[in-house]
């Protein structure tokens, strides 16, 4: 241990605490998902009511205040529930029963208490779902040049514009937004909460994807939206901020699932490899295929030992914008890497629908869009270096 760092090995890492949260995620994910899973990502969605049991055994409290119904703790509960969450072999559901995680922040760290109780409890007792609305059809990463408009009139604002690749789009009640109530630029934005009985909110047919397709993706319109000045998270035209900040959980989460994504994808190559059999022998017989997974295997390790490390600076206060962008971005190539292997080991199957690695091929893919892109995170990386 040094100066409040956990250091060696990933059982360092992870308490009796810690670990007694996995098994609890661990057995939900056995019992409530897995036997459904796949009908599940066939519908593109799953029951609403999965919110409301995750909530009964504290899955979606997890991080967050015991006077809003939550259970507080450092960034490795977060970590074990990240990772049996992505255990469900779905990473479309784990960013939908997730998706409060990047829309409560906000509220949490700027919001007043009266926001907090009406905006955080309910979401953590799954009576509500909750959204994050950033992305919009013509800015892609650039956060700093959104155009839905939020224009003071006497105690609301009216607000104009669209979101887009929103996770819960179609079935969220609340929707953490941002919007711009001055001028051009990043201060020029503020976040706002919008409910979705707003009149004037509306929402697209779900969007098609690649992968993810049990989460509910979806455009949202707002067209003359009155939201109540009350509703406005912290200061006016100081949402930017809390954006920015909010972003570094995300990318955190984001290099968790591509590191579960590759580690699911190595395990299954290995079982298939033991007992695929071709001209006489397991294909694991054959040398190409086992530096394949050795490679494979060594990549995980660095990656996820690189991940861990810097949430454990984060739970020590050390800055790590920098390098949470630099684990993003190597977890997210190390999954590129081993999803693919994975489907080459597998051959043919690899690209058959009902076999794993099909699935986590596919939903590997956002992972480094997400949260921002590769490329976004370079330039972050650039600045802070340079």
């Amino acid at each position: 241990m040094a100066n409040g760092i956990k250091t060696t090995g990933y059982q360092e890492y992870f308490t009796k605490e810690h670990n007694m949260v996995r098994r609890a995620v661990k057995e939900f994910i056995d019992k409530e998902v897995k036997p459904f899973i796949d009908e599940w990502e066939e519908a593109g969605g799953f029951p609403r009511e999965i919110y409301k049991k995750a909530a009964d055994i504290g899955i979606l409290g997890t991080g967050y205040p015991e006077e809003y119904g939550g259970t507080p703790g450092d960034n490795f509960f977060m970590v074990a529930v990240g990772e049996e969450l992505m255990r469900s072999t779905s990473g479309g559901f784990a960013a939908g029963l997730g998706s409060h995680n990047i829309a409560l922040p906000p509220i949490l760290n700027s919001g007043t208490d009266e926001q907090k109780k009406r905006f955080i409890a309910p979401v953590i007792a799954g009576d509500r779902i909750a959204a994050l609305g950033i992305t919009e059809p013509g800015g892609g990463s650039d956060v700093a040049g959104i155009k839905t408009t939020a224009v003071s009139d006497g105690d609301h604002y009216i607000v104009n514009g669209s979101k887009t690749f929103i996770t819960n789009g179609r079935r969220a009640d609340q929707l953490t937004c941002a919007v711009r109530t001055g001028g051009e630029g990043a201060h020029g934005i503020s976040l706002l909460l919008i409910e979705s009985d707003t009149p004037g909110y509306s929402v697209s047919e779900p969007l098609k994807k690649t992968g993810w397709w049990a989460s509910d993706t979806a455009e949202i319109y707002f067209d003359d939206c009155r939201v109540p000045k009350e509703n406005l998270i912290g200061e006016e035209n100081q949402g930017f901020y809390g954006i920015m900040a909010n972003f570094q959980a995300e990318r955190l989460s984001l290099a968790i699932m591509a590191n579960i994504t590759a580690r699911m994808a190595l395990e299954e190559s290995i079982k298939y490899a033991k007992e695929r059999q071709v001209f006489g022998k397991p294909i694991m017989g054959f040398q190409v295929n086992r530096h394949k997974i050795v490679d494979m295997a060594t990549l995980i390790e660095a990656s996820t030992e690189f991940t861990y490390r810097v949430a454990a600076k984060m739970d020590a206060g050390v800055d790590q914008i920098k390098e949470v962008s630099m684990a993003k971005n190597f977890a997210c190539d190390v999954s590129d890497k081993v999803t693919y292997d994975a489907v080459q080991i597998f051959g043919g199957y690899g690209y058959m629908r009902g076999y794993i690695v099909e699935r986590l091929y596919r939903d590997n893919r956002i992972l480094s869009i997400g949260g921002g892109t590769t490329e976004i995170m370079k330039e972050i990386i650039t600045k802070l270096m340079l």
